[in-house]
C-alpha cells in the first residue's frame, strides 16, 4: 500500500503531526490491505481518508463497500490476539487496537467504515 502510506505520510507532514508517523502509517497499511483482500468486491474500489479534529485527534477512516464486519482475531482457546499457528494472517486489526488509541466499525450503505484515532502526545 505504498501510495495510501504516501498520501498518508504527506498529509501528516503538511499537519505537522508526525510524532506517531510510524503508528499511523502501519495502521493504514493495515486498514487498506484488508479492504482490498476482504472489503472490496471485483470492480470496486475503497477510501482512505484522513481528517484531523481542532484537538489535533487524527482520524483514519477506510470506507468500503464490502460485507461484513471486521474483528479481533482470537485464539482457539478464546485469548484475543491472533492465533501463533496462523500467523501469516490476522494480525491487522490487532496491530490497529494495540497502536491506535481508538477503532471501530461504522456502516455505509453499501458496506462499512473501519476508523481508528490517534490523540495528540506531547
Amino acid at each position: 500500500m505504498p501510495a495510501a502510506r504516501g498520501f498518508a505520510y504527506e498529509a501528516l507532514v503538511d499537519w505537522g503531526c508526525t510524532s506517531r508517523a510510524d503508528d499511523v502509517l502501519l495502521c493504514v497499511s493495515e486498514l487498506t490491505t484488508n479492504a482490498l483482500l476482504h472489503g472490496v468486491p471485483p470492480g470496486r474500489g475503497f477510501m482512505l481518508q484522513l481528517s484531523r479534529d481542532a484537538g489535533g485527534v487524527l482520524r483514519i477512516e477506510v470506507h468500503d463497500s464490502g460485507d461484513g464486519r471486521p474483528r479481533l482475531p482470537t485464539q482457539a482457546d478464546g485469548e484475543r490476539g491472533p492465533d501463533p499457528d496462523q500467523m501469516e494472517s490476522g494480525r491487522g486489526l490487532f496491530l490497529v487496537d494495540a497502536l491506535a488509541d481508538k477503532w471501530d466499525v461504522g456502516e455505509r450503505t453499501p458496506g462499512k467504515v473501519v476508523w481508528c484515532e490517534f490523540a495528540p502526545r506531547g
